[in-house]
């Protein structure tokens, strides 16, 4: 249960992650920044500190190379001693013998610690410089070496030299407390500046959200401005009404498919209605009746044909990739559709001629017969008594070309497309001229697209012809 909750879990909002991620680079940046600050400042106090145990331990050393040792406190190197740390707060030094025996010690912090070496340099450096604790308070210190060659007795001597500190610390330590303030303020200002610029950020959507909202499908002619939409959703703008332009073609395909069956389907049951009313008014001969039922029948039939053309095509729509392939000779199918057709079309004293050659396809054998079908049977049936219907053959290394040509009335441009729309004839005053039910080019288109091609019409020099383009598909 748990685990499926989790799965489900909705995402978190895109105004919260970009306000999160902000949030977190701020403070992380400002946790660097401070970090560089506070450092620099430590090394430019030790800095600062070394300097003046530097010149500390130069006043001392002078002493102890211009005054002979003398024992006592009152002596003449003590009291020069003594008179180094006028002026220079915080600051303790005591000398010591090589033995480790007191020559001065001064006030403040216990220096004994600085003794605790085995060998001492003649200058203070960076590394020997440390820092300890001592009653409370925080001192940084080291010792140096005064070999016996620089002092007049001859004697060496250990000067340890110490500065109270605790005044940096302190800085240091309210600074830190400023800049770690500094920190959460700054970063709760950029959270909210952040949640506040997302949220007009997405303004724009909001409003695109909206206007999408008000549309309904009766009003599919509405359409975003994408000029209206900042640059990052304009390619998402043009795409909606890319997508609501085929929306709003399927609907008006749909409502005059709709129109056109219910138009369709009228007048053969009208038929039927009114050929029964008409049976029924009187008492008939068997021969009578029979007449009747025949005539009802072909009116079945062409309902029965329009019906399996309609669900054909609604098979064909929804599965289109449901092909049965099998290698195909169309030049062998379309003559023994000639040989079909041969009685209806000498009936007609209409021609039948095959021009051309291809090689075998890979396609749906049972799709291809009813295209192939539909266009022979379509180019007899508008033909004039007399005429010939030439079906070529053409082939390369992409596609393979079958063309219906056949004499006919000239048909105007806008109208050329329109001939694979369902139920669509350039002649309405033909509708029950014909047997047909106006579904036979657009199966053919459906055939069509279903193995990836295309199909066109052309009308040039009373004559009209259809173009059945296949690519030539690899079997898997």
């Amino acid at each position: 249960m748990t685990g499926t909750s989790a799965e489900k879990r909705r995402p978190a909002s895109l105004a919260l992650r970009v306000t999160i991620l902000v949030g977190i680079t701020t403070t992380l940046v400002f946790m660097a920044f401070n970090w560089v600050i506070v450092r620099s400042l430590e090394m430019h106090f030790a800095e600062q500190d070394t300097t003046e145990l530097q010149a500390v331990a130069g006043a001392v050393v002078k002493t102890l190379n211009e005054v002979p040792h003398q024992e006592g406190k009152d002596s003449a190197m003590a009291k020069q001693l003594a008179a180094i740390a006028i002026g220079r707060h915080g600051v303790a030094y005591s000398v010591y013998t090589k033995s480790g025996s007191p020559v001065y010690i001064g006030h403040g912090a216990d220096l004994s610690r600085l003794l605790k070496r085995d060998k001492f340099d003649s200058a203070i450096n960076d590394e020997d410089v440390v820092i300890w604790k001592d009653n409370g308070r925080s001192y940084r210190g080291a010792a140096l070496e005064v070999g016996p060659e620089a002092t007049p007795g001859g004697t060496p001597f250990i000067v340890a030299i110490a500065m109270d500190i605790d005044f940096h610390l302190e800085f240091l330590t309210m600074f830190k407390t400023i800049l770690w303030w500094a920190t959460l303020i700054v970063s709760v200002i950029a959270l909210i500046v952040a949640w506040c610029a997302v949220q007009w950020g997405h303004r724009p959507i909001r409003k695109v959200s909206r206007d999408i909202r008000a549309i309904r499908s009766s009003r599919l002619d509405v359409r975003l401005d994408p000029t209206e939409v900042p640059i990052e959703l304009e390619e998402l703008a043009a795409s909606f009404n890319d997508m609501l332009g085929r929306i709003e073609d399927g609907f008006a395909k749909l409502a005059n498919f709709s129109a056109d069956i219910a138009h369709e389907l009228r007048t053969p049951v009208t038929n039927l209605v009114m050929q029964t009313e008409v049976a029924l008014s009187q008492s008939r001969s068997s021969t009578e009746y029979r007449e009747i039922l025949y005539s009802n029948l072909e009116e079945f039939e062409r309902m029965s044909r329009m019906i399996s053309d309609m669900l054909f095509l609604a098979q064909t729509e929804n599965d289109p990739h449901n092909l049965h392939l099998s290698e195909i000779s169309i030049a062998a199918m379309i003559q023994d559709l000639f040989d079909y057709f041969e009685a209806l079309a000498e009936e007609a004293s209409i021609t039948l001629k095959l021009e051309g050659h291809a090689m075998p396809v890979q396609g749906d054998r049972e799709m291809m017969l009813r295209a192939l079908s539909n266009l022979i049977s379509n180019a007899i049936q508008y033909s004039a008594p007399g005429s010939t219907v030439i079906v070529r053959l053409s082939q390369d290394k992409q596609k393979t070309t079958v063309s219906v040509e056949n004499p006919g009335e000239q048909i105007v441009k806008e109208d050329l497309p329109k001939l694979f729309d369902r139920f669509f004839r350039t002649d309405p005053s033909r509708k029950r001229k014909t047997s047909g039910a106006g579904l036979g080019l657009a199966i053919v288109k459906s055939i069509a697209e279903a193995h990836g091609g295309t199909v066109q019409a052309t009308s040039e020099q009373a004559r009209i012809k259809f173009e059945l383009s296949l690519p030539h598909i690899q079997k898997t």
